[in-house]
């Protein structure tokens, strides 16, 4: 390890996206500490204890910046919604989109202008929302309230979310793996401090008499933990190989062709992504209807639809399958892959060139797509399950969705690290 550390210093560019990507982050954590204006945040601070899974969530994945109220409060939530947006309505609902998304690098780049201008309108709904909701939940948190200080509020909050996604831009440009993914990877490793915080706190803190069966449940979470982080590692590097046959031609006097390869399928081809999106749009109605404690509609949204009730869970489940293969199928289109291979001459053995090629293409990534999103389902619930039994924190509940995130960008991240180390004849982290 110590000696590819050394290799990477050795790469000038590598080392230079490295450190770009380091000082981003810093600028990052540095903000997730600047209060936004008008703002009583002790009196946040107080309901920090009594505050809603939901919000717990939210201030994992803020790296503890909405507790703090901060400009980074709402972190790259609204980028990422209009990120979903603008993707389902690229599936043949706009046909402008739909065309746009056809056309390589400068269709994607027309689609990401629309994101950003997506991501500031439902950044400004969204703070909005937020002051006027947390002032009602916390009565004076916002100091002289009026249109003019919410407005102010909603603006800072906007160019915060605004900010972020340009951060997250640069080090997918300039840095190391993609930047919104590092952002929410970095937000939540600095929470994980304060959720071991937390635990020994209860568990042995607080135990009373019981500090031995607390160490006996410690360790076994422990193991648990272990055991998921070998089990997310060997389902994300797990690949089907589809084997491919080219055929010979001849271009002048040159023949081309003939050689046998194969296309890689991965069992989890989504990665995070669908985790991330599926927890974007299941915290948005209980974070809603939270601002309107009291009333009917609003507790039985909170109740039955967070991540901790049986709907939820079950809501929560369907979002993560539909979107590993909404995101899959994004990612690799069958279709476009059995023209290509029939352009250049290649065909899967015994599987007829173009529609027989494109059935069989898409029947074996539904299948192993399936195996992905079940896997995905599983390390989300299955650890939230065990820790509400163990009686955690409500904030260290949501642990088998952060272990996934981390893993995953980690993962990501250190194939990009050693596909420049390869490229330039160094030894990387994997052992072959």
């Amino acid at each position: 390890m110590f000696r590819t550390i050394s290799n990477i210093m050795k790469v000038d560019d590598l080392r230079k996206r490295i450190l770009f990507t380091l000082l981003v982050l810093i600028v990052y954590r540095i903000g997730a500490f600047i209060p936004v204006p008008n703002i009583n945040t002790e009196l946040l601070k107080m309901q920090d204890q009594a505050t809603s899974g939901v919000f717990a969530l939210l201030n994992t994945f803020s790296g503890g910046a909405l507790f703090q109220f901060s400009i980074f409060a709402m972190t790259i939530t609204p980028y990422i919604t209009a990120s979903i947006i603008v993707q389902l309505l690229s599936m043949d609902v706009i046909p402008t989109f739909t065309q746009w998304a056809k056309e390589g690098e400068v269709g994607r780049k027309k689609l990401s202008q629309v994101t950003r201008y997506g991501t500031i309108v439902l950044g400004l709904i969204q703070a909005f929302s937020f002051a006027i909701g947390f002032n009602r939940m916390v009565s004076g948190l916002v100091i002289n309230p009026s249109f003019t200080t919410y407005a102010l509020i909603a603006i800072v909050l906007t160019a915060g979310t605004a900010f972020l996604m340009w951060l997250g831009e640069q080090i997918t440009e300039n840095g190391i793996g993609n930047g919104i993914s590092i952002i929410i990877f970095a937000g939540i490793v600095a929470a994980i401090p304060t959720g071991i915080s937390q635990i020994y706190q209860t568990q042995f803190v607080d135990a009373g008499g019981a500090v031995f069966l607390n160490i006996l449940k410690v360790l076994i979470i422990a193991a648990v933990v272990v055991a998921l982080i070998v089990g997310v590692i060997f389902v994300q590097q797990g690949i089907r190989k589809i084997p491919v046959q080219y055929a010979k031609r001849v271009v002048g006097r040159k023949m081309f062709g003939g050689q046998s390869t194969h296309i890689p399928l991965k069992v989890n081809a989504a990665g995070v992504i669908p985790v991330i999106f599926a927890l974007s749009l299941l915290v948005f109605p209980p974070t809603v209807a939270s601002f309107w404690r009291g009333n009917p509609v609003a507790e039985w949204i909170i109740t039955n639809l967070s991540y901790t009730h049986p709907l939820g869970m079950v809501l929560y489940v369907l979002l993560i399958i539909g979107f590993t293969y909404f995101y899959t199928f994004v990612q690799i289109n069958p279709v476009q892959m059995a023209e290509q291979m029939k352009k250049n001459g290649g065909y899967i053995p015994g599987i007829r060139p173009g529609k027989n090629t494109e059935v069989y293409l898409t029947r074996v990534m539904t299948r192993i797509t399936l195996s992905g999103a079940l896997f995905l389902a599983a390390v989300s619930i299955v650890p939230m399950i065990f820790a509400a039994l163990a009686g955690l924190p409500q904030s260290v509940q949501i642990g088998g969705t952060s272990l996934l995130i981390v893993i995953g960008v980690g993962l990501e991240t250190m194939k990009t690290i050693e596909s420049q180390l390869i490229k330039r004849h160094y030894k990387g982290f994997i052992n072959k």
